[in-house]
């Protein structure tokens, strides 16, 4: 079993440089990190944590700014959406910039992707939150064509384009693999487009289930890494027992001698399953 690490990089955090190299140096596989463009200051969805909303979402850096920049300091390191808000994203200007940090990393970027869940958020963005599902599977799809095809083209119910060329085409054939997060109401999407699914803080008795419903859907032994497990190894052996692929770490979005103290103790958990 691997171990990464997912967290928001914001503004007040640990700097993207440091914190690349601090994971790697540590043994660490990945780095899943979120995505939030703004808040709206009227937000009225509530947020699924409970509560008031952690001040990290109102200050998430942009992930593929961020990611390209831990690229260039580390060799080995998976660097990843976790997840990307494809909902609110453009799928030709993502298409490129996949493809754009799979080039520069050398092969190493992956794909998180979700639906959402601010829909004041997604609204900004002229995402009808009604058909926010369809949208994402749609935009996956016409994603893939311009990764793979030398002229692509798409013509669907939200994403409509004529033959075009778009370059760079990613260095991981056929595309860096797409990690598809949410619940079960994900599965279909998994099953469809997913090369892993990204699964929610889930204890090991409820998710045992989940995967197998998921990979009867899919016809296939679906790869799973899990967010935000708890640093206790007796719920990681549990883990492991599900053969789930990888699980995550949540790194606080703290300064930088926090975030280290943090990731030292990540990394002697981790450390105990060799």
């Amino acid at each position: 079993m691997k171990f990464g690490i997912s967290t928001f990089i914001t503004d007040q955090s640990i700097r993207p440089v440091p914190l690349g190299r601090a994971l790697e140096d540590r043994g660490f596989d990945s780095l899943f990190i979120a995505e939030h463009s703004h808040i709206p200051a009227g937000r009225e969805t509530p947020y699924p944590g409970g509560g008031e909303l952690p001040d990290m979402y109102y200050r998430t850096l942009d992930p593929f700014v961020a990611l390209s920049a831990i690229a260039t300091v580390t060799e080995r390191l998976l660097v990843g959406t976790g997840i990307a808000l494809v909902n609110q994203r453009d799928p030709i200007h993502t298409a490129k910039e996949v493809a754009s940090l799979d080039l520069i990393s050398g092969g190493r970027a992956v794909f998180g992707v979700g639906v959402g869940w601010n829909r004041e958020e997604m609204a900004n963005h002229g995402t009808d939150p009604a058909t926010r599902g369809r949208l994402v599977t749609e935009r996956l799809r016409a994603m893939r064509e311009l990764w793979t095809k030398e002229q692509a083209q798409f013509h669907g119910e939200f994403v409509d384009f004529d033959p075009v060329y778009a370059w760079p085409k990613p260095v991981q054939q056929p595309h860096p693999p797409i990690y598809v997060g949410g619940g079960s109401g994900a599965f279909p999407r998994v099953a469809e487009l997913g090369d892993a699914w990204l699964a929610n803080s889930l204890p090991p008795e409820e998710l045992g289930p989940m995967i197998q419903d998921l990979r009867d859907l899919a016809g296939r032994q679906v790869p799973v890494t899990v967010y935000a497990v708890p640093d206790k190894p007796e719920v990681i052996e549990r883990y492991a027992q599900l053969n789930v692929e990888r699980v995550l770490f949540y790194l606080p979005s703290d300064p930088e001698p926090a975030a280290l103290t943090h990731l030292d103790r990540f990394a002697e958990v981790a450390a105990r399953f060799g």
